[in-house]
C-alpha cells in the first residue's frame, strides 16, 4: 500500500511541475554534475583537479551546491541538502537535529553504496581531509552551513588526488569568501517544533587586500523523543591577505562543541547515553596564481576530544556503567601542488601530501571499586606520504584526455599505486560525453587493526575500480539541461568481521563489492520566476548495504516574484536497508517539504518551512522512528 501511495504522490507532483512550467520560469538553483548546471551554479570546480577547472573537461562526475542555495535552505547542517540534491549520495538521520557519535549515531554518508562510516567516503574542508583519526569516519555534526561558500561532491574514486578514504568519492566544503569590498553582516535566527532553536551570525570584511569572515552559531533541540536532546556551539574564522597580484595568504579556524543524547531503539530505550564532543580544524595556506601556472602550499591540523557514556537499558535490568569512554585524536598534514600549462590546451598538476594521524582511547572509571582508574585501549600514530601527477590535454575543441597516477605509502601497511584515466567529448548541440576508469583504495583503519577483540594488524588495503559513462546536454538556449551516467564498481579485499574456526571474531580482507547503477539529472530554467529541477539514482548491490537506497528521487520547484520566494520539493526513497544479515529490513518513504520567505525591508526578511508534510512514518536508523510534520520559522537580517 505504501509503495502505491508513494508512486501516486510522485506522479502527481511531477504533473504539477509541468503545469507550472507552462507559465514561465527561471534558474533551477540546484545541482548537477558535468555540464548540467542551474543558473546559480559555477562551471568551475576545484575538487577534481586541486585548481579551478571547467567541469566540462573533467572525466569525473561532480555536483556543486553554492552559497545562495545553502542560505535559502535555512538548515544548520549541510547533509540534508546533499541528500536531496546529489544523486547517488545518501546520509542517515535519526531526528530533527544532531547526528551524534558512537552507537545509535547517524550522519553516515554513502556514495554509490560505499559508506563513509567505514572510511570509504572522505569529507574535505578546502581540500584537507576531515575524519576521526582512529575510527576513520567523518564527524557529521562538524559540517555546518555557516562555513561553506559552496560544496562540491565528486562521485566515484578520488584517490589519485586525495589518497586513502576517498575510494567512493569526496565531499569538499569550500569555505566562505568575503565577497565585495566593505563590511557585510548577516544574522539568521529560527525556532520550531520540539523547542528547536537555530541561530547563525556572520560578519565579512574586505578592504585593501585584507579579508576576513567570522561566523558563530548556536543550535539546540529537545528532540521528538525522550532523552534525545542536542545542543551545539560552533564558530568559524578566516583571514586572508593579498600580498600581490600573484600571491595571497589565508588562515582559518573552525571549532564546534556538541552535547548529544542517544535514546536507544524504541524497543529497548537507553538511559544515560550521553556524549560530549569537541572538534576543531585550523589551516594556513600560501597560494600563487600566474597566467600559466598556479599552486599552493598548505598546512592543516584537525583534533577531537570525545567523552561518551554508552548508557544502559533499564528494561533489561541493566545497571549504569561505571566508566566513560574517552578519546583524543588528531591529524596533521602538509600539502603542496603546482599546476602549469606547458603548451596550448595542456594542464599538468604535480603534488605531494604528508599526513600524520592517530590518537588515544581509554576508559575512565567513575564509580565502583575501580573509581579513579584509567584503562588504556589504544594509543597509535601513523603516517602517510604520497606524490601524484595529473595530466590533461585538450585535442582541438572537441576532446579532452585526462590521466593521473598516485603513489601512496603508509607507515604500517606499505605502498599503493593508484591510476585513473578518462576522456571527454565536446560535441555539437552542447552535448558532452565522458568515459572514465579509476582506482580507489583505503588503508585499514587504526580501529580495525588495533582496537578491541576483532583487531588484526595484518590487514591489507581495500581496492576497487570504478568504470563510468556519462552523457549530458543543454537545449533551448541553455534553459533546459539534463544528464545521465551509468557506472560499475568492482572491489575486493574489503575488510569484514568474520568468525574463525574457534569462534573468535576477527577483521579480515575477505569481502568484495559489485555495485552498478544509473544517475540522472534534469533542470529547467523557465523565464525569471520559475525553476524546476530533479535528480534520480538507481543502485544495484550484490550484497545488501545499510544506508544505501536502491531508488532515490528528488523533484523541486521554486517561484520568486517581488518580495516573495516560494519553493517545494518531494523526495522518494525505496529499497533502503536499515538492517542486513539473515533478516534484512527495508524502508520506503516519501517526504514533502515546503518553504516560503518574504522580504519586509531591504535588510529584513522572514521565512517559514515545513518538513515531512505528509506525516510519513519511517525509519532511517533501525529502531529510531523519524519525526512527523515539523515546522519552523525565523528572521534574516542583512546589512
Amino acid at each position: 500500500m505504501k509503495i502505491r501511495s508513494a508512486t501516486i504522490i510522485i506522479i502527481a507532483f511531477a504533473f504539477c511541475i509541468k503545469v507550472h512550467a507552462g507559465n514561465g520560469s527561471s534558474a533551477a538553483g540546484r545541482t548537477e554534475s558535468d555540464t548540467v548546471k542551474s543558473e546559480i551554479l559555477s562551471e568551475a570546480v576545484v575538487t577534481g583537479t586541486r585548481t579551478p577547472a571547467d567541469i566540462r573537461h573533467l572525466p569525473m562526475t561532480v555536483t556543486t551546491i553554492d552559497r545562495a542555495e545553502i542560505e535559502y535552505s535555512n538548515t544548520p547542517s549541510l547533509l540534508p541538502l546533499l541528500t536531496e540534491y546529489v544523486p547517488g549520495l545518501f546520509s542517515t538521520s535519526r531526528g530533527i537535529m544532531g547526528y551524534g557519535v558512537s552507537d545509535g549515531s547517524a550522519g553516515n554518508i554513502s556514495i554509490r553504496g560505499l559508506s563513509g562510516g567505514n572510511g570509504r567516503v572522505m569529507v574535505l574542508i578546502d581540500g584537507h581531509p576531515q575524519y576521526m583519526g582512529m575510527f576513520g569516519h567523518p564527524i557529521s555534526d562538524s559540517y555546518q552551513s555557516l562555513m561553506a561558500e559552496r560544496v562540491e561532491v565528486l562521485r566515484g574514486p578520488a584517490s589519485v588526488l586525495y589518497g586513502s578514504n576517498a575510494m567512493g568519492g569526496v565531499v569538499n566544503i569550500v569555505t566562505r569568501s568575503p565577497g565585495e569590498d566593505g563590511i557585510r553582516t548577516n544574522v539568521n535566527i529560527g525556532y520550531g517544533s520540539f523547542n528547536t532553536l537555530q541561530s547563525e551570525g556572520t560578519v565579512r570584511i574586505h578592504k585593501k587586500g585584507f579579508s576576513s569572515v567570522i561566523s558563530g552559531s548556536y543550535n539546540r533541540t529537545d528532540g521528538h523523543r525522550s532523552d534525545m536532546g542536542f545542543e551545539q556551539y560552533g564558530g568559524y574564522a578566516k583571514i586572508g591577505y593579498e600580498i600581490s597580484g600573484n600571491w595571497k595568504i589565508r588562515g582559518d579556524l573552525n571549532a564546534t562543541h556538541f552535547n548529544a543524547s542517544n535514546p536507544g531503539a524504541v524497543s529497548a530505550p537507553l538511559a544515560d547515553a550521553d556524549q560530549s564532543v569537541t572538534r576543531g580544524m585550523t589551516s594556513l595556506a600560501i597560494e600563487n596564481e600566474y597566467q600559466k601556472t598556479s599552486g599552493a602550499l598548505s598546512i592543516f591540523y584537525n583534533w577531537g576530544q570525545h567523552r561518551i557514556n554508552d548508557g544502559y537499558i533499564p528494561s533489561q535490568s541493566q545497571t549504569p556503567k561505571d566508566y566513560l569512554f574517552n578519546s583524543t585524536d588528531d591529524m596533521m598534514g602538509i600539502s603542496v601542488y603546482q599546476s602549469a600549462r606547458l603548451f596550448r590546451g595542456n594542464r599538468i598538476t604535480a603534488g605531494a601530501d604528508w599526513y600524520r594521524f592517530g590518537g588515544k582511547a581509554w576508559n575512565s572509571y567513575i564509580t565502583g571499586d575501580r573509581k579513579g582508574e584509567r584503562e588504556d585501549i589504544v594509543g597509535q600514530v601513523q603516517h602517510e606520504i604520497a606524490a601524484y601527477l595529473d595530466f590533461r590535454q585538450n585535442i582541438g575543441t572537441w576532446m579532452t584526455v585526462d590521466a593521473g597516477l598516485r603513489i601512496d605509502h603508509h607507515s604500517h601497511v606499505g605502498t599503493e599505486w593508484v591510476p585513473q584515466a578518462g576522456i571527454s567529448f565536446h560535441l555539437p548541440h552542447s552535448i558532452e560525453m565522458k568515459l572514465s576508469a579509476g582506482k580507489g583504495f583505503r588503508f585499514p583503519l587504526i580501529r580495525e587493526m588495533f582496537m578491541w577483540g576483532a583487531a588484526n594488524p595484518d590487514l591489507r588495503p581495500e581496492r576497487m575500480w570504478n568504470y563510468e559513462l556519462s552523457f549530458s546536454q543543454k537545449i533551448l538556449d541553455g534553459q533546459v539541461s539534463y544528464g545521465v551516467n551509468v557506472f560499475y564498481i568492482d572491489g575486493d579485499n574489503m575488510i569484514m568481521t568474520v568468525r574463525d574456526e574457534s569462534g573468535r571474531q576477527q577483521n579480515v580482507n575477505s569481502g568484495s563489492v559489485h555495485n552498478a547503477g544509473l544517475e540522472a539529472v534534469f533542470a529547467w530554467r523557465l523565464a525569471r520566476r520559475w525553476a524546476v529541477d530533479a535528480n534520480y539514482s538507481f543502485l544495484h548491490m550484490k550484497e545488501p548495504v545499510i544506508a544505501a537506497p536502491e531508488h532515490k528521487l528528488y523533484i523541486g520547484v521554486r517561484f520568486s516574484h517581488g518580495r516573495w520566494a516560494l519553493s517545494t520539493g518531494a523526495q522518494y526513497i525505496n529499497g533502503l536497508y536499515t538492517s542486513a544479515g539473515e533478516n534484512p529490513e527495508q524502508e520506503e518513504f516519501a517526504l514533502w517539504n515546503a518553504q516560503a520567505s518574504f522580504r519586509i525591508l531591504e535588510w529584513l526578511s522572514v521565512w517559514i518551512k515545513g518538513d515531512n508534510l505528509l506525516d510519513w512514518e519511517y525509519e532511517i536508523n533501525e529502531g529510531f522512528p523519524m519525526p512527523g510534520i515539523t515546522v519552523s520559522g525565523g528572521i534574516n537580517v542583512s546589512f
